[in-house]
């Protein structure tokens, strides 16, 4: 009976010039703890690429500023992913950067009661200008204004902004969602700046954008039913628990679902608080969100650091999809295969 249990030794990682990221993660399998998770996130996704998958990202934390902004983007234009669920607080800060502004290389040891005077916000070691934030609030206001009066669902919104964000020279990620038709929901916009700068149009200029949150529950649900679906979270938060749920809400609009085949997750958080943001899969195959057979794997680390390493090995492989969801999103979400 031992025998079962001492098949596979591990193996020291052995350190190689010039060795590609993508055959580190590799040799990183046969190691243990976090290492072996990255190397089985890495095949997990691999995996979905290459099997006819419908695949959702979910993003929360400050992954834009910092820094994280142009490996997202490189996932949407390379079509590594269908479907992204963000907070609005990543979007905000993705226009801001889009639209030539920044984030700057800051520091945890300052005194936040002088930044504050010198109208300085910050998220942990990284600095932003209160005025440009305000700058950027105003354009978008100023965008929205100009929209056409009616109930939008979030992805109709966001999708607006992408294509906005056009005549602007650096790419983002709407933008470059917007170019390729990727639908981009935000459950949570109001908890942003966007939502905001919507408010403050609402009061000085007395233009509603208003949203109906049903559109993106429906919608989500049905894109769930397409194929088989993968989940990528980064962090947790309302993103994750969004795309989490498109497999309960999916049965009771009619639609044949078994949970998410493929999960993937990255986070610090951990399970025993009862968070979402720390909930592992196999809980969540109770609720019937995560197929009973799935392949999944949870990354207990720091994504700015697993993101860029994971995208960086998916790169190196090159791999093309063999079918891809085409959307028109210029109406309403029709689907095309």
């Amino acid at each position: 009976m031992k025998e079962n249990y001492l098949k596979y030794p591990t193996e020291p990682l052995v350190i190689k010039e010039n060795i590609k990221v993508s055959e580190l993660l590799a040799a990183m399998g046969r190691c243990s703890f976090q290492a072996r998770n990255l190397s089985l996130a890495l095949k997990v996704w691999e995996k979905m690429l290459k099997e006819d998958t419908f695949i959702f990202f979910g993003l929360a934390g400050a992954m834009v500023p910092a820094g994280m902004r142009k490996v997202v983007m490189y996932l949407i234009q390379q079509r590594y992913i269908d479907c992204l669920v963000s907070t609005g607080a990543n979007l905000f800060h993705d226009i801001h950067e889009t639209i030539g502004k920044y984030h700057y290389i800051g520091s945890t040891e300052i005194d936040d009661i002088k930044l504050r005077q010198a109208r300085i916000d910050r998220i942990y070691d990284t600095f932003a200008s209160e005025d440009e934030f305000i700058a950027t609030d105003n354009t978008i206001a100023q965008w929205a204004e100009e929209f056409p009066k009616r109930n939008y669902s979030t992805r109709e919104f966001l999708y607006l902004l992408g294509k906005r964000l056009f005549s602007y020279q650096e790419d983002g990620i709407l933008k470059s969602a917007a170019k390729v038709k990727i639908p981009v929901y935000c459950p949570a916009l109001g908890d942003s700046s966007i939502g905001i700068a919507l408010t403050e149009l609402y009061q000085k200029r007395g233009v509603k954008i208003e949203f109906d949150i049903l559109k993106d529950i429906a919608e989500t649900a049905y894109l769930a039913s397409l194929k088989e679906t993968g989940v990528i979270y980064i962090g947790g938060g309302v993103p994750k628990n969004f795309i989490q749920q498109t497999e309960v809400t999916a049965p009771f609009l009619g639609y044949k679902v078994s949970g998410h085949k493929y999960a993937i997750q990255i986070t610090q958080d951990v399970p025993f608080w009862g968070g979402l943001s720390g909930c592992t899969f196999q809980e969540a195959q109770s609720w019937g969100k995560i197929a009973l057979d799935a392949d999944m794997v949870t990354v207990y680390a720091d994504a700015t650091i697993i993101l860029p390493l994971l995208v960086t090995a998916l790169a190196e492989k090159k791999i093309k999809r063999k079918k891809i969801i085409k959307f028109s999103l210029d109406e309403k979400l029709s689907v095309k295969i």
